[in-house]
Order: C-alpha cells, then structure tokens, then sequence
C-alpha cells in the first residue's frame, strides 16, 4: 500500500438506489477528494448483494492507502466477509467497518479527507455508532 495515497471506501448495500444516494452524499462532502463507491444490488438489478459489484467497486476506490468497506445489512456483511476470505489480495487492502450505513460513510469520508490512514478512518466509522441525532 503507498501511504500517500488517500483511503477508499465502498458502500456495500442490498438496494443499488440506497448505495449510490449514500455513496453520492459522502463524495459531496469530501469535495470529490475521496473515492467512495457503491456497490449496491444484485448482477441483475434486484435487491441483494453481489461479489462481484464489490470487488469491482474495491479496484475503483483503492488509491493505495486501502479501502474501508460498510455494509448495510447482515447477508451484506457475509458477502464481504466471503469475498475477503477467498481472495488474500484483497483482503490485505480492505477494512470491514461494523458502523451504522449513513452515519458511518459520512464519518469515514470525514476522516479520509483529514488525512487518516485505514485505520483511522475504520475507526471514525465504527465511531458513528454514538453519534446521537437529539
């Protein structure tokens, strides 16, 4: 991994239309300075999640420094999970966040465009789970 490079994230989730409006909220924030992808819905356009959308949407967000991937839902998690057990490359390169879906993309874009490393940005996902809304 080059530690100059600016960590990715992939929006893992079982609807096409909720990863691409999350995944388009988290860009706006960062000001296009971080590459979060969505890798939403099924091969085939129906609600699910598909191996291959995420792999396809890693190769796109890896700049180097790594990728953090949040998934919305539990078969989500287990396809990621999968994925990465099956392909050791990968698997060197990407962050599986326990974090809430919006709240968690939004925190992680947050502190990849500070400058955080994978680490980090895991971390400010995973953080957003106290975010409080009152």
């Amino acid at each position: 991994m080059n530690p100059d490079g600016t960590v990715g994230i992939v929006l893992v989730s079982h609807s096409a239309a909720l990863a691409e409006g999350a995944a388009q909220l988290a860009a706006q924030i960062s000001g296009g300075t971080v590459a979060v992808v969505p890798a939403g819905g099924t091969d085939d356009g129906d609600l699910g999640t598909s191996a291959e959308k995420v792999r396809q949407a890693v190769g796109q967000a890896d700049r180097g420094a790594g990728v953090v991937v949040l998934p919305d839902l539990g078969s989500a998690v287990l396809t990621v999970r999968a994925l990465l057990a099956d392909d050791d490359d990968l698997a060197a390169s990407v962050e599986l966040a326990d974090a809430p879906f919006v709240e968690g993309a939004v925190a992680a874009t947050v502190a990849a465009v500070g400058g955080g490393g994978v680490k980090a940005v895991l971390s400010a996902a995973e953080e957003a789970w106290h975010a409080r809304k009152f």
